[in-house]
């Protein structure tokens, strides 16, 4: 299970754009959700949504701790693993603040009690230039969530930029004889543009990526992050969801 999140792009914006020509490819190869909506704005209530159901804050400046339920306790209360790749993480670890182009509130993870208490769990923290490496050595985790950084994610670059980095990155675990084995790739943006307040974060694409999806399948259910979040632990095996995940829509539509 891998998620990709990219950056305040709206539906509009992506689909069918001729600045992202690869995933607009793996849309037309995979799946699609159209009427997908991101749960607030701005960007951390979203990552927090993703892994622990609920929004927790909308203060993308937030230093607190995290103890509510969320993927990381669940992964490991069944015996599953995990690692947070983010692209420009000064070091494996790292707990701090921004470091350009890395920003800390797209890592959520480095806010939840379950890592910031363990230091065998901070060692999942780690840069994206692992991922490569994990993948090389069909060493990757059951949950891989993989952070761009500022620049690659669509955020302080064009669209083309970002799909490039996909192309670039992400190409080769679709390829893997691992992933191709029944793996599942999901690419979501965290919120639409500012001005798209639809359903409180805005309308924004989700790609569902893997040899068992549906091919070419678009769906017209409303979803939001919390049925992704459901959807990537109940493929896991994992039967407690946290927070709204509980209740969330659970995506079955799509295989």
């Amino acid at each position: 299970m891998v998620i990709v999140v990219e950056e305040n792009h709206s539906y509009s914006e992506v689909v069918g754009s001729s600045s992202m020509p690869y995933l607009n490819g793996l849309i037309t190869q995979n799946a699609l959700a159209t009427q997908f909506y991101a749960n607030a704005h701005p960007s951390i209530p979203n990552y927090f949504v993703l892994t622990s159901g609920q929004p927790i804050t909308l203060d993308d400046s937030f230093q607190g701790t995290v103890s509510d339920d969320n993927v990381v306790r669940e992964l490991l209360a069944k015996g599953k693993t995990w690692k947070s790749y983010a692209e420009a993480l000064p070091n494996i670890g790292y707990l701090g603040g921004d470091v350009y182009p890395y920003a800390q509130h797209h890592n959520p993870f480095v806010f939840f009690s379950d890592v910031v208490n363990s230091p065998t769990q901070q060692s999942n923290i780690v840069p994206f230039t692992q991922f490569g490496t994990d993948l090389a050595n069909s060493a990757l985790p059951d949950y891989s969530f993989v952070i761009p950084d500022n620049v690659n994610n669509s955020h302080d670059a064009p669209l083309t930029t970002a799909d490039n980095w996909l192309k670039q990155n992400i190409a080769p675990l679709i390829a893997s004889p691992k992933f191709q084995q029944g793996g599942l790739l999901i690419i979501t943006f965290d919120e639409g543009a500012f001005t798209d307040l639809a359903n409180g974060g805005g309308h924004v694409p989700v790609v569902l990526v893997s040899p068992k999806v549906k091919k070419g399948f678009q769906s017209t259910t409303t979803y939001e992050h919390q049925s992704v979040l459901r959807l990537m632990l109940a493929g896991l095996g994992v039967t407690s969801f946290p927070g709204a995940a509980a209740l969330a829509s659970d995506m079955g539509e799509f295989f």
